[in-house]
């Protein structure tokens, strides 16, 4: 088992209502909100993206959601989940239930581990025309609120579910350029005091592969090359940018930047860090639900696409990493930026059947 793939997806938890999102966006809003409102923004646009087998489901309510995804997930190959977790500090938590509902739960039979998004969520998180405004403040505020946030963890981290790398929980950290070395250094020592041979970090994708991860004591790292070809292809994507806009002038109206999947995917290139790093995978990009013309999206995503990035993906793994071999997959259910392999209706589990037939 330690040589076979491992695919592991992100999971959202944005899909039951908490009263901060009542108060920002209105009475009951969750991920489906956006989802739902989705428009068409130009000929064969496939908007709104409505959900499969599993319906409009809310983490809290619907009876048994969570093992069914757990079960959907199993079946076709998911190894397991990475929760986003938000800690913004001084005990600010935000949509944690389902993760607590699964640590109860033993039914959930599938391995998990944690994202901490430790990043301030604004206005243009969900398309809000005041982009700057700050709805949730990340903030680090030293030793006494890191080891609180360990301490409401650490349940979690003695979970067997829980992935552990040489006894050490596996953690992924989503700005691993912001967090702290102090928040590091305690979470290892305390990791050490109770009963693990430290915390396996893990660096998001959002850097490229560049920086000495090493040296910030990151063990892995998902791979930033995703990330470093985007930015190159919209900063390409300026003079026609500025084409679109006189355009959108002359005939009143915007236009959402459009990639197109396959040749985007054709010249990325995975490469490694200097610490262990782990391949990215996404199904699609459109986050025209929640941004809608100020976003961007991939045209001609579709399963077969999809394929040939499984592919890739699986032999630069095969082929650069001993027994950790995990591929990371953006995302599970992250539907308002069109990055599921849960079911849709247009696709069915067609994305899901790519992962379970190239695992080799």
């Amino acid at each position: 088992m330690e040589n076979k793939i491992k695919p592991i997806a992100i999971y959202l938890p944005q899909f039951h209502p908490i009263p901060e999102n009542d108060e920002w966006w209105g009475e009951g809003f969750t991920e489906w909100t956006n989802v739902k409102k989705a428009k068409p923004l130009f000929k064969n646009h496939n908007q709104p993206v409505i959900p499969g087998e599993l319906g409009y489901y809310d983490l809290l309510k619907t009876e048994g959601i969570q093992q069914k995804q757990a079960e959907l997930a199993k079946e076709n190959g998911i190894y397991g989940f990475i929760y986003y977790q938000y800690w913004f500090g001084d005990g600010k938590m935000l949509l944690e239930k389902p993760a607590e509902n699964m640590l109860e739960n033993k039914d959930i039979d599938l391995p998990f581990c944690f994202c901490w998004a430790n990043e301030t969520w604004r206005g243009i998180w969900h398309g809000i025309d005041d982009v700057k405004k700050i709805l949730a403040e990340q903030k680090y505020l030293g030793k006494e609120d890191y080891t609180n946030y360990f301490n409401y963890i650490l349940p979690f981290f003695k979970d067997d579910r829980y992935i552990k790398i040489d006894n050490k929980p596996f953690f992924v950290i989503y700005d691993p350029v912001a967090v702290p070395q102090e928040f590091m250094e305690i979470f290892e020592k305390l990791a050490k005091e109770n009963g693990f041979d430290g915390i396996y970090f893990v660096a998001s994708n959002r850097s490229g592969n560049h920086i000495d991860y090493a040296a910030k004591n990151f063990d892995a790292k998902i791979s930033g090359d995703y990330n470093m070809l985007l930015n190159e292809e919209l900063d390409d994507s300026r003079i026609i940018k500025l084409k679109n806009l006189i355009k959108e002038k002359l005939i009143g109206k915007k236009s959402i930047r459009k990639i197109d999947y396959a040749k985007f995917f054709k010249s990325l290139v995975y490469t490694n860090s200097n610490v262990e790093t782990y391949p990215m995978l996404l199904p699609n990009w459109d986050n025209s639900p929640r941004s809608r013309e100020k976003g961007f999206l991939f045209t001609n995503s579709s399963p077969e696409n999809f394929a040939h990035e499984v592919k890739k993906a699986v032999t630069f793994a095969n082929n650069n990493l001993d027994k950790n071999k995990f591929v990371i997959i953006k995302s599970w259910n992250e539907w308002a930026e069109g990055n599921h392999i849960e079911p849709c209706q247009k696709w069915g589990d067609a994305f899901l059947k790519v992962i379970k037939e190239n695992q080799k």
